[in-house]
C-alpha cells in the first residue's frame, strides 16, 4: 500500500473490528517517522532511516510474545505506559490526589497538522483518568523533528502532572551515548559512554538551561564521528529545569527523550486547565555529526525571524567594553576607545555593566535600572552621539532577572525577591542562612538574588524601565545576561522555576513586540542559558565568558553543533586572558573568532602599530567571508591526531570554502602529514590558498622548509582534497592556518565579495 508525506486516510473496517487509521509516516531530507494504530495505542515503530514510499502489512510485524511476560506484546507508545506493559521509564507521571496514577491512554484522533506536509496532531485520552493529551510532530524540509504534547485536565478536580516527556526509538544498531558537559568558562565539552541496559539520565536543576547542560544528546554506532556513522540526537528547547535521557529496556528497545524537571507540585492543573511541554527537536543522520548539525542549522536559517534573513543585515562586528574598563566608565576613555574602534571597522559599540544607579561593583544597584545621574550627568547620550557619530550601533548590558539586596528595589519591595517562602512586604524577613525562618532567602550568588517575574507587579516595573530606556536612548543591542542558578525558585511558597522561565520569555516577547529593531543577546555568564527556548526570542548567545582562544575552540566546536555560528557571540580577546592567564598571538585569537558572530572584547587603546594593522586586516578578512560564514555548511573532520582540529563552512553551492587548521597540542608525529578538505563538489576544481597568517611569520610556524603552496596556492579537484588531502605546514601549539578555497574558473579574479562586504580594501593576502 502507498504512503505520501502523510497518511491519516482510515482504513476499511471488517466485521468485529474498529475503524482505524493507516499508518502515519512523515518523511522529509532521509529521515523519517513511523507510528502504527493498530492496537488502538500510537506506537513508536521507527524513527532514523528513510523507509522508502511503500509499507508493508504492519499488522503482520508485531512483536513476538516471550517467556514469562505479559500475553500480548508490549507497545512502545508516543507516551510509554505501564498500562501497555512498558517497563522503561514512563512517557507520563502524574495522579489525581494520588489516584489516577497509572494513565491508559488511547487514540481518539489523528490528522493533518496546521503545517501541511510532514506535520500532524494526534490524540489521545484517557477517561477514566479525566486526561487528554495532544502531540504535535513535524519534520522541516533539512529533516529536524519537533514534537511536543499538551495535556489537559478533563476531571472535576485538580490533576497534578509530575513529568510529561516526549521520546524516540533509536535503532539498535546503536552503541554508544554522546553529550555535552561542561561549567564556567568551560562550557560544551563532550564525553562519551557506552550505551548499557538501563537509563542514562542527564538532570539540570539549575532554574536555568546551566553551564553543564547537554546541549545535544546523541546515541550511535560504536565510533560515530563527524563524518561516518549512524547517529540519533535531541535537544530541548528549553530555558528552565530539565531531563534528556536514553532508556534501554530489558527487552532491547532504546529511546531517547527529554523532559521539564518540574518541582514538587509545580504543575497542578484545575479542571480544564492545560499543561504544554517545550519542543524536543530530533535528528537522525547516517553519515555523522555533520549531518546533525546541517539539520539544526536548516530549521535556524529557515524562520522569517532568522538574523538578516528579513532585513538582509549582515551580523555586525562588535567591540564590548567590558574587559576594556570594567565597572570604570569616564567617558574620555569610552570616546577614545569608540574612535579607535570604527578606525578598526567595528560597526557595534556596546556599553557593558555599570552604567546605572549604585552600580560602582557587583555588589549593589541590580534592578535600579535608571542611569547613573552622579556618573552620567547627561545621560547616555553623549557617548550615544559619538558612538552613531562615528557610524556604529550602540548597544547596552542589562540583568533584569537579577536583583542586588543593596538597592532601592529590594528596599522598596523585598517581597519581589524569589525564595522558598514568601517575603514579608516590609522587610522584616531572616538574611539568609537562617533555616525554617518567614521569608527565608535562598544563599546569595555572586551577591545577588532572583526577581520573582511571576510576580505581575515585578513584571510589569522591569519592563516599563527596558521599554523607557529603549525609547529614550537610541539602543540597538540590548546583552541580557542572567548570572546566577535560581536555586530554590519560589513564587507564594510554591516552587516556580517553570512559571519564570514562561515569564521571562513573555518579557522577552513583549519587548521585542515593542522594539522591534532592537536586537537581543542571550547572555548567562557566558553559555549558561544556550537553548532554542531562548533562541527563539534572542539573536544571539554568548558562548562563554572564556575569550581564551584555546578554550573557545572546544566551545564553539560543540555549541556549534546546534547553533549556528551567526548566532554564537566570538570575540578576540586580549592577549593575556583575562580569565585563564594563557597568552596567545593575534593570528590564532583572530582565527578562533571567525567562526562566529565576530568581535572584540579588548582595550584598544593598548594596541602598538603591528597589532592595529593586523586587528584591522583581520576585521577586513572577517567582513571578507562573513557571507559564507554566516550561511554555508558546517564542516569537522575527524582528524586521526587529536593535536589538530580541522573545521570549515563550505558555500550551499560548493563554489567556495574556508577553512580552519588548529593546532591545540603538540603532535605525536614530526610533520602533521597530508590534511583532507572534506564536503567540496568532488568533479570541480578548486584553488586552495593559506590566507592568514602569512607563511612567514616566526610564531606560528616550526618547520624548516615549509609546503611549497604554502606561499603560492594550489590547484586539485575536490575529490583529490578530500581524499588524497595537502601536506599541512608544522604548527606551533596554539596556532592555527585559515584556508580559502575557491573554485578554479572563479579563483582567478580573487576572492568575490558577498553582498554584505562594505569593508572597502581587502586584506593582503599570501600569492
Amino acid at each position: 500500500m502507498n504512503h505520501p508525506d502523510l497518511d491519516l486516510a482510515k482504513e476499511p473496517a471488517t466485521a468485529g473490528t474498529a475503524v482505524r487509521p493507516a499508518p502515519l509516516y512523515l518523511r522529509r531530507a532521509g529521515t523519517a517517522l513511523l507510528i502504527d494504530f493498530n492496537t488502538g495505542e500510537p506506537a513508536l515503530l521507527h524513527f532514523g532511516a528513510d523507509l522508502g514510499p511503500d509499507l508493508p502489512d504492519l499488522a503482520q510485524l508485531r512483536d513476538p510474545v516471550p517467556h514469562s511476560a505479559l500475553d500480548t506484546p508490549v507497545i512502545l507508545g508516543l507516551i510509554p505506559q505501564a498500562s501497555s506493559g512498558w517497563r522503561g521509564r514512563p512517557g507520563l507521571r502524574g495522579h489525581r490526589n494520588g489516584g489516577s496514577f497509572s494513565p491508559r491512554l488511547r487514540l481518539a484522533a489523528a490528522e493533518a497538522g496546521p503545517d501541511g506536509p510532514g506535520s500532524a496532531v494526534i490524540t489521545q485520552t484517557d477517561p477514566d483518568a479525566g486526561i487528554t493529551v495532544r502531540t504535535e510532530l513535524r519534520i522541516n524540509d533539512g529533516g529536524l523533528l519537533q514534537l511536543r504534547h499538551s495535556l489537559v485536565n478533563d476531571g472535576p478536580d485538580t490533576y497534578v502532572v509530575e513529568e510529561l516527556a516526549a521520546v524516540l526509538p533509536v535503532g539498535r544498531a546503536a552503541t554508544e551515548i554522546l553529550d555535552l558537559t561542561g561549567r564556567w568558562c568551560r562550557e560544551s565539552h563532550p564525553q562519551r559512554l557506552p550505551l548499557h541496559q538501563g537509563t542514562w539520565v542527564r538532570s539540570g536543576r539549575h532554574g536555568r538551561t546551566g553551564h553543564d547542560a547537554s546541549l545535544l544528546l546523541a546515541a550511535g554506532t560504536a565510533g560515530f564521528g563527524y563524518r561516518h556513522g549512524q547517529v540519533w540526537a535531541v535537544h530541548l528547547g528549553w530555558s528552565g529545569n530539565h531531563e534528556s535521557f536514553v532508556d534501554t529496556a530489558g527487552d532491547g528497545r532504546t529511546v531517547i527523550g527529554a523532559a521539564e524537571l518540574l518541582g514538587s507540585a509545580e504543575i497542578t492543573l484545575a479542571p480544564e486547565e492545560r499543561y504544554e511541554t517545550p519542543w524536543l527537536f530530533a535528528a537522525y543522520s547516517d553519515a555523522g555529526l555533520d549531518s546533525i548539525t546541517e539539520a539544526f542549522y536548516s530549521w535556524f536559517r529557515s524562520r522569517p525571524h532568522h538574523p538578516g534573513t528579513a532585513s538582509g543585515k549582515p551580523r555586525p562586528v562588535v567591540l564590548n567594553v567590558w574587559e576594556a574598563v570594567y565597572f570604570d566608565h569616564r567617558l574620555p576613555a569610552l570616546l577614545d576607545l569608540a574612535e579607535t574602534a570604527a578606525g578598526l571597522g567595528v560597526e557595534r559599540y556596546v556599553l557593558d555593566d555599570g552604567w546605572f544607579r549604585g552600580r560602582r561593583n557587583d555588589t549593589a544597584g541590580l534592578g535600579d535600572w535608571y542611569v547613573d545621574e552622579q556618573v552620567w550627568p547627561d545621560g547616555l547620550t553623549p557617548l550615544i552621539d559619538a558612538v552613531s557619530g562615528h557610524g556604529m550601533e550602540f548597544g547596552l548590558w542589562v540583568e533584569p532577572e537579577m536583583v542586588n539586596e543593596d538597592s532601592d528595589l529590594a528596599r522598596a519591595h523585598p517581597d519581589w525577591i524569589s525564595g522558598p517562602a514568601p517575603r514579608p512586604a516590609d522587610g522584616t524577613g531572616s538574611s539568609p542562612g537562617s533555616p525554617g525562618s518567614p521569608g527565608r532567602l535562598p544563599e546569595r550568588w555572586r551577591h545577588q538574588q532572583v526577581l520573582d517575574l511571576v510576580n505581575p507587579d515585578a513584571w510589569q516595573y522591569i519592563f516599563d524601565r527596558l521599554d523607557a530606556l529603549l525609547r529614550e536612548n537610541r539602543i540597538s543591542y540590548l546583552k541580557w545576561d542572567q548570572n546566577r542558578d535560581l536555586t530554590e525558585m519560589g513564587h507564594a511558597g510554591r516552587p516556580s522555576v517553570h512559571a519564570q522561565t514562561h515569564a521571562v520569555y513573555r518579557l522577552l516577547d513583549e519587548l521585542r513586540r515593542a522594539h522591534p529593531g532592537v536586537e537581543i543577546e542571550s547572555c548567562s555568564s557566558g553559555g549558561a542559558r544556550v537553548d532554542l527556548g531562548i533562541l527563539e526570542r534572542t539573536d544571539r548567545v554568548w558562548g562563554s565568558d572564556c575569550n581564551d582562544a584555546l578554550e573557545r575552540q572546544t566551545i564553539q566546536r560543540w555549541t556549534g553543533m546546534v547553533v549556528p555560528p551567526e548566532l554564537v557571540g566570538s570575540h578576540i580577546g586580549p592577549t593575556t586572558s583575562h580569565t585563564t592567564g594563557r597568552t596567545h598571538d593575534l593570528s590564532f585569537r583572530a582565527i578562533t573568532a571567525m567562526f562566529g558572530h565576530f568581535g572584540l572584547e579588548w582595550d584598544l587603546r593598548q594596541l602598538n602599530p603591528a597589532e592595529r594593522e593586523e586587528l584591522g586586516r583581520a576585521i577586513s578578512l572577517f567582513k571578507e567571508y562573513r557571507g559564507l560564514l554566516h550561511s554555508g555548511t558546517m564542516v569537522r573532520a575527524d582528524e586521526p591526531d587529536p593535536a589538530l582540529r580541522l573545521h570549515g563552512v563550505v558555500a550551499q553551492d560548493g563554489s567556495e570554502a574556508l577553512y580552519a587548521l588548529v593546532s591545540v597540542a603538540t603532535s605525536f608525529a614530526e610533520i602533521p602529514g597530508r590534511v583532507c578538505l572534506p564536503a567540496l563538489d568532488p568533479e570541480a576544481r578548486y584553488r586552495v590558498e593559506a590566507i592568514y597568517p602569512a607563511p612567514d611569520d616566526r610564531h606560528a610556524y616550526i618547520q624548516t622548509v615549509p609546503p611549497a603552496w604554502l606561499s603560492t596556492g594550489v590547484e586539485a579537484s575536490g575529490a583529490y582534497l578530500a581524499a588524497a588531502g595537502l601536506p599541512m605546514p608544522v604548527l606551533n601549539p596554539e596556532h592555527g592556518l585559515l584556508l580559502a578555497v575557491r573554485r578554479a574558473d572563479h579563483a582567478a579574479a580573487g576572492p568575490a565579495a558577498g553582498p554584505d562586504d562594505s569593508s572597502g580594501s581587502r586584506p593582503v593576502r599570501n600569492s
